[in-house]
């Protein structure tokens, strides 16, 4: 009933990624390919692959992979990569790059091309490159590891047909699978699965392997590390389930190939689901026990012989006529079809090409008992009716919902035509009888293939297509929020001024806390503003704000916000602070009260009740959003959609990765930053973080990155996934060192030579150790003997880090011969050279968050019945949705703009868009279309981003 295994991995060998991969070339496999195999690659990466990043040895590698003349194209066109022509994925330097072994075919190949900078033969290219990348890394020649694969990080495709060893095989190849999956070419899918295998963490990977990964984004590296978990979690259980069957003595060989052929773990539920114990057994379980087998498989294979009389046994229940013997014989056909690979693939082809809807209606038991508010919820979905291909995300989890609510009925329609051409196409063409068959046997294989259909087939469909629109629906909602999470966490900061947080309130009154430019809690106050005593609270607001020359008031959106926003705006439009010039904007308090009571609020304000923790933590969301929110779980901050009904395992992994990201792509000063920060930085954790400030308690502030190892638990592994992130001032420690120095001199006259014991070498070998300039860059350890060479190369100092003196001279440079050019006499790649040029060149204390928005200031409020259509106001994004944008434009209630109103012609060109559409903290101009004031609602179309 399955197909031979042969046939199976020649298909698996031929596998072309889908139209959605840009599709290269391929060409017949000559002699050329032929050479490559018998010259048993073992090529390499680019040089930012360092230290651990890599392949085992003695693993048998090799990637069903990019095709060699891909490769091929790279290595003999270096000159045509000028003539603008070039494909999308060779945008890589043709350069070798150092960390490598060259395989003879590839030496051949640049020696040919690039005579006239190589030297003729490929073997002391190899040496040279080894004995002179030694000195570049840190790390002992010992801790250098291999990889396997292309310069450019692009595996050869070995045609050998082995595969990536993986802890359980199956009969498909994760490479392969992968790459279909998640739609990346099957090369950077390779590089991937080493990349998580070495325990790279998602942030390292997409700012110092880029040439590995084709240059993904964190989002879409993300993507792939889900589908690689998953299937995974699909081999574990198959393997499980195989362990499980082989014991009860129920795996036979068809079985065996069916289950290792499964990649979702709905084929595999339909796959192990008669096997599984406990219930009485299938029908055609049953069958089979009243030993009606032989007669089903006789009845495909040999029908002249078969006599279906002769099993009649009057006293057996299920034998005792011939229309019972029928029966069974019809269940265990029904039973062989439904699992056969061949139909069930023939049958999804099918349905891709035909009409497939997803239908809502109201439930009937809901119409008659259900909550009425409930109920109008799912307005929307009570004659809903939509082709699955086009069905949205939101409209899934909405009827899913319902469903769950049990508001709605949900059905999926699969037409007739689909059916009868199934049905037709099993008894002509699939199980076509191998002799004549007689009308009553031609009867009973119809019949068989129609309830193999209607009571089998036709239910594992609904499954299928439903588990695949959720698990879609589920993963866009988590990137969503995932987004939303990385551009709140990205807010500009508001630096260098003091802030007044408020938490506003009614009965318990409105709490104030004023926090300095350092985050230092200056003041914390409660007043009350809405009993009566507004105008007496007034003058002791204007004496704070005046003693603490406090210009800037944030009020949390919780209750009474709008109250105390027509409160201090009214005092505003007064000049009664005056002269202080006094604004205030409105922030979100989303997971404010539940930080207050955790334990790590009481640890950092042991003195200060709950309630006035929280308008502390409200004024620190403006001050250094990043710092105050990584304290929050990233699901109370709220800005996802439906983040209930998702998997809570998947959306947890997803926002702390996020968190993960955005910490360590904006980086921490070492010497000043919290253990809470410095947790989520890329290698680290909690543990880690502890070990880091109890060094720096002990033994005083870090002078270098190098200083990172000494901490216990941070081996070499942690150091390269986490150094890169981690930054050091170098003023501060400049000026550490000089009073370090001048505190030694004076002990060492006063003291006589060993008296001061362990202590004294403590502090000469601190005294010894030398600040480096390039620590307060984004430049990796592993790249400082590049930049050295490209600092003599342009003639520039490292003192001179983002001084516009060393912005000019890298111009220079990189003007005569070109970044290309740079980072092929640099013996590195692109990216690494770009990495560095922006590390060198960046001012001081650059912070990528100034490319975001800052919060909203204002002076004075608008309420809802204040607006007319019309209207043309500007608002800032408060949360993004697959349906549209919620943006609040100072009404108290966020409007919505369509997700059809947001067109690429409206959003802005200058920003850097990590993600078409619209995220939270922008600020748009937007058009008043309608006013709902009864339901809340307003419709906004966007008019620019500002």
């Amino acid at each position: 009933f399955f197909r031979s295994s042969e046939s199976e991995e020649e298909e698996e060998e031929e596998w072309e990624p889908e139209s959605k991969i840009a599709r290269r070339p391929r060409l017949p496999m000559k002699t050329e390919a032929k050479t490559k195999k018998a010259a048993a690659p073992r090529s390499t990466v680019a040089s930012k692959m360092v230290k651990k990043v890599a392949i085992k040895e003695e693993t048998d590698v090799s990637f069903p992979i990019a095709p060699v003349e891909d490769n091929k194209m790279q290595l003999l066109k270096p000159k045509e990569e000028n003539a603008g022509t070039k494909p999308k994925s060779l945008n890589r330097a043709p350069e070798v790059p150092k960390k490598m072994e060259i395989n003879a075919f590839q030496g051949r190949n640049q020696n040919s091309s690039v005579n006239d900078e190589k030297p003729s033969t490929s073997v002391p290219v190899v040496k040279q490159e080894k004995c002179e990348e030694e000195s570049a890394f840190d790390e002992p020649p010992s801790k250098k590891i291999k990889l396997n694969a292309f310069p450019e990080g692009k595996p050869v495709k070995n045609l050998g047909g082995k595969k990536i060893k993986e802890e359980f095989e199956m009969n498909w190849d994760i490479v392969q699978a992968l790459s279909e999956t998640t739609n990346v070419e099957p090369w950077v899918c390779a590089n991937l699965i080493w990349l998580f295998q070495e325990e790279n963490t998602i942030p390292f990977i997409a700012r110092y392997r880029k040439e590995l990964v084709n240059n993904l984004e964190a989002d879409a590296l993300r993507e792939v590390q889900h589908a690689l978990e998953e299937l995974r979690t699909v081999a574990k259980k198959t393997h499980t389930m195989i362990q499980k069957l082989k014991k009860e003595g129920k795996l036979s060989s068809c079985l065996l190939k069916g289950l290792l052929n499964c990649r979702t773990l709905e084929e595999l539920d339909h796959v192990s689901a008669p096997y599984k114990t406990g219930s009485k057994g299938t029908k055609a379980q049953r069958a089979k026990q009243l030993g009606l087998e032989p007669a089903a498989l006789s009845l495909l294979q040999n029908p002249v012989e078969l006599n279906l009389f002769s099993y009649i046994r009057p006293n057996t229940k299920g034998l005792a006529n011939i229309q019972e013997v029928e029966a069974g014989v019809q269940h265990i056909l029904a039973d062989i079809f439904a699992k056969d690979k061949d139909a069930l693939d023939f049958i999804r082809k099918l349905c891709q090409q035909r009409y497939i809807s997803i239908q809502s209606t109201l439930a009937k038991v809901s119409s008659k008992n259900g909550n009425e508010k409930d109920i109008n919820k799912f307005q929307l979905y009570h004659e809903f009716s939509c082709n699955i291909k086009n069905i949205q995300h939101h409209q899934i989890l909405a009827i899913n919902r319902g469903e769950n609510l049990k508001i709605l009925t949900v059905k999926v329609n699969i037409p007739d035509g689909v059916k009868n051409e199934f049905c037709w196409w099993c008894v002509n063409e699939r199980w076509r009888p191998k002799q004549f068959l007689k009308p009553d046997f031609m009867r009973l294989l119809r019949s068989s293939v129609e309830d193999a259909y209607k009571r089998l087939i036709y239910p594992l469909l609904c499954r299928e297509f439903r588990s695949k629109l959720t698990s879609d629906a589920e993963k866009e909602s988590v990137m969503m929020f995932g987004r939303n999470l990385r551009q709140l966490l990205l807010t500009s900061p508001v630096r260098g001024r003091a802030l007044m947080g408020v938490d506003p309130g009614y009965k318990h009154g409105c709490k104030l806390a004023i926090i300095s430019p350092t985050s230092q809690i200056l003041h914390t106050d409660v007043v009350y503003l809405h009993s009566g005593q507004g105008f007496r609270e007034a003058e002791k607001i204007k004496r704070l704000l005046l003693q603490y020359n406090c210009s800037t008031v944030v009020i949390g959106n919780g209750t009474a916000c709008r109250e105390t926003e027509a409160y201090f705006a009214d005092l505003i439009m007064k000049k009664y602070f005056a002269p202080l010039d006094v604004v205030y904007c409105i922030v979100s308090e989303a997971g404010a009260s539940i930080y207050s009571v955790s334990p790590e609020a009481s640890k950092e304000m042991p003195d200060l009740d709950p309630n006035l923790r929280s308008a502390v933590s409200i004024a620190r969301r403006v001050q250094d959003p990043l710092a105050e929110l990584v304290k929050i779980e990233p699901k109370h901050i709220g800005v996802g959609m439906y983040q209930h009904d998702v998997s809570q395992t998947l959306l947890k992994a997803t926002l702390d990765s996020v968190v993960e990201e955005c910490v360590s792509f904006v980086g921490v000063d070492i010497n000043i930053c919290s253990e809470i920060l410095l947790r989520h930085i890329a290698g680290l954790n909690t543990n880690r973080a502890k070990n880091i400030i109890e060094w720096r308690e002990k033994n005083g502030p870090f002078i270098n990155r190098e200083q990172l190892k000494e901490v216990k638990g941070l081996g070499p592994k942690t150091f390269q996934q986490c150094a890169g992130f981690i930054r050091f001032n170098q003023e501060y420690i400049k000026t550490f060192c000089s009073n370090k120095k001048n505190e030694l001199g004076s002990r060492a006259l006063l003291t006589k030579a060993g008296a001061l014991g362990k202590k004294k070498s403590k502090l000469t070998s601190c005294a010894s150790q030398q600040p480096n300039p390039l620590d307060q860059t984004c430049i990796h350890p592993e790249s400082y003997n590049i930049a050295m060479r490209f600092l003599s190369l342009i003639g520039g100092n490292a003192n001179d880090i983002g001084k516009s003196d060393m912005q000019q001279k890298v111009n220079v440079a990189i003007q005569k011969e070109g970044l290309e050019g740079t980072a092929k006499r640099l013996n590195t790649t692109v990216h690494t050279l770009q990495l560095i040029i922006d590390g060198l060149t960046q001012p001081e204390g650059y912070d990528i968050r100034t490319d975001f928005d800052k919060p909203d200031f204002k002076r004075s409020i608008v309420c809802m019945e204040d607006l007319s259509v019309g209207a043309v106001l500007t608002g800032k994004v408060e949360n993004a949705t697959p349906f549209g944008v919620f943006v609040d434009i100072g009404v108290g209630k966020a409007g919505l703009i369509p997700v059809r109103s947001i067109t690429e012609a409206k959003l802005s060109k200058v920003k850097k868009r990590r993600s078409l559409g619209l995220g939270p903290g922008e600020r748009v101009e937007v058009k008043v279309l309608n006013i709902d004031i009864p339901r809340l609602r307003i419709t906004l179309d966007l008019m620019r981003v500002l």
